[in-house]
């Protein structure tokens, strides 16, 4: 059987682009137009910058909460950069982040495993086997790759045979390359806007395209989730997304 061409799904690195040119100019709008003042929502202002450890601890308990209920976490990152800047907003959106995915995996394991075993069994099915030989490294390549949902992964992993210890840490390590770049880009609506702007949409595309290889390299023939295979482009679309497009 010939060997797969290494190809990246275009649809992945345009939607990340996206999603920094939004955060982006909804900050920028915000600051510039005083958007925040008009509709009262100037919260990261009011709530957070200048505030010292209250506004550092409220950051972290709001981002933990956000990204504990499926908020995007490069949304909370992009607000660790926009409140913190690069040093120290970093730390903060990955400890928040941390935070959120621990409490995701242990709620599904300690209450809501029936219901996340009956609502993605193939997904649960498929986690247990593709972390069990190393769950660290296998959790890293997760977190690496530009595609996939937060909240579902910790869910699944909840109710998995994983090793929640391993699996969190992996978590944090994965974490860093996305969660830099949006921090970085969240940095930029104060600082230099074009070339941190512009340098985290660099940085993006190089991890998007690094984590992908990585998890193509070292998966050894194993699938966490069929619908992030698809939007890797290594796996076929389903037959009514087939009929769709004929």
């Amino acid at each position: 059987m010939a060997e797969r061409p290494m190809s990246l799904n275009p649809r992945i690195i345009i939607k990340g682009l996206v999603l920094i040119a939004t955060l982006s100019a909804v900050g920028y709008a915000v600051k510039v137009l005083d958007l925040g003042t008009l509709f009262d929502t100037d919260w990261v202002d009011d709530q957070i910058r200048g505030h010292g450890l209250s506004g550092q601890a409220l950051f972290v308990a709001v981002g933990w909460v956000m990204t504990a209920i499926g908020i995007p976490r490069h949304f909370v990152a992009f607000l660790g950069g926009y409140a913190f800047g690069l040093g120290l907003g970093l730390p903060l959106a990955l400890l928040a982040t941390v935070l959120g995915c621990t409490t995701t995996l242990f709620y599904a394991r300690l209450i809501g495993r029936s219901f996340v075993q009956r609502k993605f069994p193939n997904r649960v099915r498929k986690a247990d086997a593709f972390f069990r030989d190393n769950t660290f490294a296998m959790t890293v390549l997760i977190r690496l790759l530009p595609a996939g949902n937060n909240m579902i992964t910790n869910m699944v992993a909840g109710v998995s045979s994983v090793s929640a210890v391993k699996f969190v840490a992996g978590s944090a390590l994965g974490y860093i390359p996305q969660s830099a770049v949006f921090v970085l880009v969240g940095s930029g609506i104060n600082v230099d806007p074009t070339i941190r702007i512009g340098l985290g949409a660099v940085l993006f595309v190089i991890s998007a395209v690094l984590g992908v290889f990585l998890y193509r390299r070292f998966r050894r023939g194993r699938s966490f989730d069929e619908r992030v295979e698809q939007s890797l482009g290594d796996a076929p679309a389903p037959e009514h997304e087939k009929r769709k497009s004929e």
